[in-house]
């Protein structure tokens, strides 16, 4: 049996974007379909989708779970994820970032066994909705949910985390777009330009 889960997270409230960014479109497919299909191939035990909202993705097949201690923002999310997975690790990925690289997931995925969480960065500071997390996590995350202490960040103080910067990663992400997210309808229209981009790149 694998020894991880991915769980896509899809509890954001959107508030920027004015829209659910997880069935915005990229090209022809929604974020939320181009993550799980980039992330079908990696070997997990189950993907989950972390959601409060579960009847706006029913048509997508996914196992769904809602908020574990509701109101606790992207680290309650986490820690859902982790509360349910049945397995050691925990893939997390964010609904908005249409650009998730199986490779760099990959690369990600070979450091786990010696760290409780691995989690890339850019310009410095942690991705934590595009990390890994041990189930060691659990109850120092639930103990800091419990305080009121909801900053993903500040949770790696405790931990043993193998950071990877943009020089780790870039020669598996050459467009530099793998950790990118959306929140804006700039946002928007720049990932559509880089995506038109990305398709000539690769001859599509």
């Amino acid at each position: 049996m694998s020894d991880f889960t991915v769980a896509i997270m899809a509890g954001g409230k959107s508030s920027r974007m004015g829209r659910n960014k997880a069935l915005i479109k990229i090209g022809q497919q929604t974020i939320l379909e181009r993550i799980i299909e980039r992330t079908a191939d990696l070997g997990q035990h189950q993907t989950l989708l972390v959601t409060n909202t579960p009847e706006v993705y029913a048509d997508f097949g996914l196992d769904m779970v809602s908020d574990v201690l509701p109101d606790c923002g992207a680290l309650g999310g986490i820690y859902t994820a982790l509360h349910y997975s049945s397995v050691p690790y925990t893939v997390v990925v964010a609904c908005d970032m249409p650009f998730v690289s199986t490779d760099v997931l990959r690369l990600m995925l070979s450091y786990r066994a010696d760290y409780d969480a691995v989690v890339p960065t850019v310009g410095g500071y942690p991705q934590g909705l595009h990390a890994i997390y041990n189930q060691s996590c659990l109850e120092s995350i639930r103990q800091r949910l419990e305080l009121g202490k909801l900053k993903v960040s500040a949770i790696y103080d405790n931990l043993r985390v193998k950071y990877l910067d943009e020089t780790a990663i870039a020669p598996l992400d050459k467009q530099g777009l793998a950790l990118t997210n959306i929140n804006t309808p700039d946002d928007l229209e720049k990932l559509n330009k880089a995506d038109v981009l990305f398709k000539k790149q690769e001859g599509d």
